[in-house]
Protein backbone atom coordinates (compact mmCIF):
# COMPACT_ATOMS: atom_id res chain seq x y z
CA UNK A 1 0.00 0.00 0.00
CA UNK A 2 1.41 3.63 -1.34
CA UNK A 3 1.27 6.26 1.59
CA UNK A 4 0.33 9.62 -1.20
CA UNK A 5 -0.43 13.03 -0.49
CA UNK A 6 -2.11 14.52 3.03
CA UNK A 7 -5.89 15.05 2.22
CA UNK A 8 -6.41 16.48 5.59
CA UNK A 9 -4.85 17.32 8.99
CA UNK A 10 -7.30 16.98 11.97
CA UNK A 11 -6.06 18.63 15.51
CA UNK A 12 -4.87 15.01 16.24
CA UNK A 13 -5.20 13.17 12.94
CA UNK A 14 -4.02 13.25 9.54
CA UNK A 15 -5.21 11.52 6.55
CA UNK A 16 -3.43 10.38 2.98
CA UNK A 17 -4.50 9.27 0.08
CA UNK A 18 -3.25 6.15 -1.30
CA UNK A 19 -2.35 4.13 -3.99
CA UNK A 20 -6.10 2.60 -4.00
CA UNK A 21 -8.67 5.56 -4.56
CA UNK A 22 -11.18 3.48 -1.86
CA UNK A 23 -8.28 3.13 0.59
CA UNK A 24 -6.92 5.96 3.06
CA UNK A 25 -3.86 5.81 5.52
CA UNK A 26 -4.56 7.29 9.07
CA UNK A 27 -1.92 9.02 10.96
CA UNK A 28 -2.32 9.46 14.61
CA UNK A 29 -0.11 11.95 15.81
CA UNK A 30 0.92 12.52 19.50
CA UNK A 31 -0.32 15.97 18.98
CA UNK A 32 -3.58 16.78 21.88
CA UNK A 33 -6.07 19.27 21.81
CA UNK A 34 -9.08 20.85 23.90
CA UNK A 35 -10.75 23.95 23.65
CA UNK A 36 -10.90 24.15 20.23
CA UNK A 37 -7.68 24.03 19.53
CA UNK A 38 -6.86 27.00 22.36
CA UNK A 39 -4.71 23.85 24.72
CA UNK A 40 -2.70 22.01 22.51
CA UNK A 41 0.49 19.66 23.57
CA UNK A 42 2.60 16.86 22.12
CA UNK A 43 2.77 14.08 24.28
CA UNK A 44 4.90 11.37 23.95
CA UNK A 45 3.22 7.49 23.16
CA UNK A 46 0.07 9.21 22.53
CA UNK A 47 -0.19 8.13 18.77
CA UNK A 48 1.12 4.73 18.91
CA UNK A 49 -1.51 4.21 22.20
CA UNK A 50 -4.53 5.84 19.92
CA UNK A 51 -3.52 3.76 16.96
CA UNK A 52 -3.50 0.54 18.72
CA UNK A 53 -7.11 1.55 21.26
CA UNK A 54 -9.10 2.10 18.18
CA UNK A 55 -8.05 -0.93 16.16
CA UNK A 56 -8.89 -2.79 18.87
CA UNK A 57 -12.25 -1.48 19.35
CA UNK A 58 -13.01 -1.33 16.20
CA UNK A 59 -12.33 -4.96 15.84
CA UNK A 60 -14.47 -5.58 18.47
CA UNK A 61 -17.58 -3.65 17.15
CA UNK A 62 -16.90 -5.45 13.45
CA UNK A 63 -16.96 -8.71 15.62
CA UNK A 64 -20.21 -7.54 17.02
CA UNK A 65 -22.02 -6.62 13.11
CA UNK A 66 -21.25 -3.22 13.71
CA UNK A 67 -19.92 -1.88 10.24
CA UNK A 68 -16.77 0.08 10.50
CA UNK A 69 -13.88 1.86 8.14
CA UNK A 70 -10.83 0.00 9.68
CA UNK A 71 -9.41 -2.39 7.80
CA UNK A 72 -5.91 -2.74 9.42
CA UNK A 73 -2.64 -1.65 11.24
CA UNK A 74 -0.12 -0.30 9.38
CA UNK A 75 2.81 0.67 11.57
CA UNK A 76 2.86 2.09 15.56
CA UNK A 77 0.98 5.45 14.08
CA UNK A 78 -0.72 4.25 11.08
CA UNK A 79 -3.83 2.90 10.02
CA UNK A 80 -6.16 1.67 6.92
CA UNK A 81 -9.47 2.63 6.61
CA UNK A 82 -11.99 2.31 3.73
CA UNK A 83 -12.80 6.17 2.09
CA UNK A 84 -15.68 7.21 3.71
CA UNK A 85 -17.69 10.15 2.21
CA UNK A 86 -18.20 11.51 5.47
CA UNK A 87 -21.62 13.03 6.82
CA UNK A 88 -20.59 16.46 8.74
CA UNK A 89 -22.55 15.29 12.09
CA UNK A 90 -21.56 13.94 15.34
CA UNK A 91 -23.68 11.16 17.07
CA UNK A 92 -23.29 12.08 21.15
CA UNK A 93 -24.47 8.90 23.62
CA UNK A 94 -24.54 9.95 27.05
CA UNK A 95 -24.86 7.59 29.96
CA UNK A 96 -23.98 9.73 32.65
CA UNK A 97 -23.90 13.51 32.70
CA UNK A 98 -20.38 15.11 32.73
CA UNK A 99 -19.35 18.04 30.69
CA UNK A 100 -21.32 20.25 28.28
CA UNK A 101 -24.60 18.59 29.03
CA UNK A 102 -23.82 19.99 32.79
CA UNK A 103 -23.42 23.35 31.32
CA UNK A 104 -26.43 23.47 29.16
CA UNK A 105 -29.17 21.95 31.38
CA UNK A 106 -27.87 22.41 35.09
CA UNK A 107 -27.81 18.98 36.21
CA UNK A 108 -24.83 17.51 38.19
CA UNK A 109 -21.90 15.71 37.30
CA UNK A 110 -22.26 11.91 38.11
CA UNK A 111 -25.83 11.88 37.41
CA UNK A 112 -26.84 8.74 35.63
CA UNK A 113 -29.25 9.21 32.59
CA UNK A 114 -31.64 6.59 32.16
CA UNK A 115 -32.58 6.74 29.59
CA UNK A 116 -29.17 7.60 28.14
CA UNK A 117 -29.57 11.09 25.55
CA UNK A 118 -28.60 11.08 22.17
CA UNK A 119 -27.92 13.87 20.70
CA UNK A 120 -26.34 15.62 17.07
CA UNK A 121 -23.63 18.10 16.73
CA UNK A 122 -22.60 19.74 13.91
CA UNK A 123 -18.77 19.19 12.74
CA UNK A 124 -17.53 22.66 12.28
CA UNK A 125 -14.79 23.98 14.58
CA UNK A 126 -15.29 27.60 13.60
CA UNK A 127 -19.27 27.49 14.47
CA UNK A 128 -17.67 25.24 18.13
CA UNK A 129 -19.35 22.42 16.95
CA UNK A 130 -23.59 23.80 17.64
CA UNK A 131 -25.93 20.92 18.81
CA UNK A 132 -28.16 20.51 15.92
CA UNK A 133 -31.58 18.19 15.45
CA UNK A 134 -32.93 15.90 12.43
CA UNK A 135 -34.85 18.76 11.14
CA UNK A 136 -31.05 20.95 10.76
CA UNK A 137 -30.25 17.88 8.89
CA UNK A 138 -32.82 17.43 6.46
CA UNK A 139 -32.70 21.29 5.69
CA UNK A 140 -29.26 21.62 5.08
CA UNK A 141 -28.82 18.21 3.54
CA UNK A 142 -26.16 16.91 5.74
CA UNK A 143 -27.61 13.21 5.47
CA UNK A 144 -30.93 11.22 3.78
CA UNK A 145 -33.48 10.23 5.63
CA UNK A 146 -32.48 6.88 6.01
CA UNK A 147 -28.91 7.58 6.92
CA UNK A 148 -30.01 9.59 9.75
CA UNK A 149 -32.11 6.82 11.42
CA UNK A 150 -29.57 4.34 11.31
CA UNK A 151 -26.96 6.67 12.60
CA UNK A 152 -29.16 6.68 15.87
CA UNK A 153 -29.65 3.05 15.50
CA UNK A 154 -26.01 1.96 15.13
CA UNK A 155 -25.07 4.42 17.73
CA UNK A 156 -27.20 3.02 20.33
CA UNK A 157 -25.99 -0.78 19.56
CA UNK A 158 -22.30 0.53 19.45
CA UNK A 159 -23.55 1.87 23.24
CA UNK A 160 -24.77 -1.54 24.83
CA UNK A 161 -21.70 -3.27 22.97
CA UNK A 162 -19.06 -1.20 24.61
CA UNK A 163 -20.80 -0.20 28.23
CA UNK A 164 -20.80 -3.53 29.17
CA UNK A 165 -16.91 -4.28 26.97
CA UNK A 166 -15.31 -1.08 29.46
CA UNK A 167 -17.26 -2.93 32.02
CA UNK A 168 -15.58 -5.81 32.02
CA UNK A 169 -12.62 -3.99 33.07
CA UNK A 170 -14.22 -2.19 36.19
CA UNK A 171 -14.99 0.91 33.71
CA UNK A 172 -17.79 3.38 33.40
CA UNK A 173 -18.81 4.21 30.07
CA UNK A 174 -19.58 8.04 30.74
CA UNK A 175 -20.49 9.21 27.26
CA UNK A 176 -18.52 9.54 23.75
CA UNK A 177 -19.14 11.09 20.29
CA UNK A 178 -19.52 8.77 16.95
CA UNK A 179 -18.81 10.12 13.11
CA UNK A 180 -20.42 8.10 10.38
CA UNK A 181 -19.28 8.07 6.41
CA UNK A 182 -20.93 6.24 3.75
CA UNK A 183 -19.25 3.76 1.47
CA UNK A 184 -20.62 2.42 -1.93
CA UNK A 185 -23.96 3.38 -0.23
CA UNK A 186 -23.78 1.66 3.48
CA UNK A 187 -23.75 3.63 6.31
CA UNK A 188 -20.53 2.79 7.98
CA UNK A 189 -18.62 4.14 11.55
CA UNK A 190 -15.63 6.13 10.61
CA UNK A 191 -13.18 8.32 12.40
CA UNK A 192 -12.21 6.84 15.63
CA UNK A 193 -13.29 5.53 19.37
CA UNK A 194 -10.28 6.48 21.68
CA UNK A 195 -10.44 8.27 25.06
CA UNK A 196 -9.73 11.56 22.91
CA UNK A 197 -13.36 10.95 21.89
CA UNK A 198 -15.25 9.36 25.23
CA UNK A 199 -15.24 9.50 28.82
CA UNK A 200 -14.34 6.87 30.91
CA UNK A 201 -14.66 6.20 34.49
CA UNK A 202 -13.27 3.92 37.02
CA UNK A 203 -16.54 1.95 38.27
CA UNK A 204 -15.65 2.43 41.76
CA UNK A 205 -13.61 5.70 42.24
CA UNK A 206 -15.21 7.30 39.47
CA UNK A 207 -11.76 8.35 38.68
CA UNK A 208 -11.55 10.07 35.25
CA UNK A 209 -9.00 8.24 32.81
CA UNK A 210 -9.70 10.05 29.61
CA UNK A 211 -9.20 13.24 27.93
CA UNK A 212 -10.54 15.28 30.28
CA UNK A 213 -7.38 14.67 32.22
CA UNK A 214 -5.96 16.88 30.15
CA UNK A 215 -8.58 19.49 29.98
CA UNK A 216 -8.41 19.68 33.69
CA UNK A 217 -4.77 19.42 33.48
CA UNK A 218 -5.03 16.34 35.71
CA UNK A 219 -1.57 15.03 34.26
CA UNK A 220 -1.09 11.48 33.01
CA UNK A 221 -2.63 11.44 30.09
CA UNK A 222 -1.43 8.68 28.07
CA UNK A 223 -0.73 6.84 31.09
CA UNK A 224 -4.95 6.85 31.90
CA UNK A 225 -5.10 5.53 28.46
CA UNK A 226 -2.67 2.41 28.59
CA UNK A 227 -4.87 1.79 32.46
CA UNK A 228 -7.70 1.71 30.35
CA UNK A 229 -6.07 -0.32 27.74
CA UNK A 230 -4.59 -3.16 29.49
CA UNK A 231 -7.84 -3.44 31.52
CA UNK A 232 -9.14 -4.81 28.47
CA UNK A 233 -6.64 -6.63 27.34
CA UNK A 234 -4.72 -4.74 25.21
CA UNK A 235 -0.81 -4.78 24.64
CA UNK A 236 0.58 -1.29 23.54
CA UNK A 237 4.49 -2.91 23.71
Amino acid sequence: MEKRNELYAGKAKSVYTTDDEDRLILLFRNDTSAFDGQKIEQLDRKGMVNNKFNAFIMEKLEAAGIPTHFDRILSDQESLVKKLDMIPVECVVRNIAAGSICRRLGVPESMDLNPPTFEFFLKNDELHDPMINEYHIRTFGWAEDVYIERMKELTFQVNDILKELFMSGGMLLVDYKLEFGVYKGELVLGDEFTPDGCRLWDKDTREKLDKDRFRQGMGNVVESYEIVGHRLGMNFD
